[in-house]
């Protein structure tokens, strides 16, 4: 079945598909918005370990 998952011209395909279905114009769009949710995160899960280390 499956020996390799990701063969050297998956990342490509993939994408192609990506840029298709959403879009040129949307992509910054939602890049901008993952990248501010990535933040949140990271300052969340940074505030909870600093929480417990008191």
């Amino acid at each position: 079945m499956l020996r390799n998952g990701l063969e050297p011209w998956h990342p490509p395909i993939l994408a192609v598909i990506v840029i298709v279905v959403f879009g040129s114009k949307k992509l910054p769009d939602t890049a901008r918005a993952l990248g501010k949710s990535l933040r949140i995160l990271k300052s969340e899960a940074k505030a909870m370990k600093d929480e417990n280390a008191r």
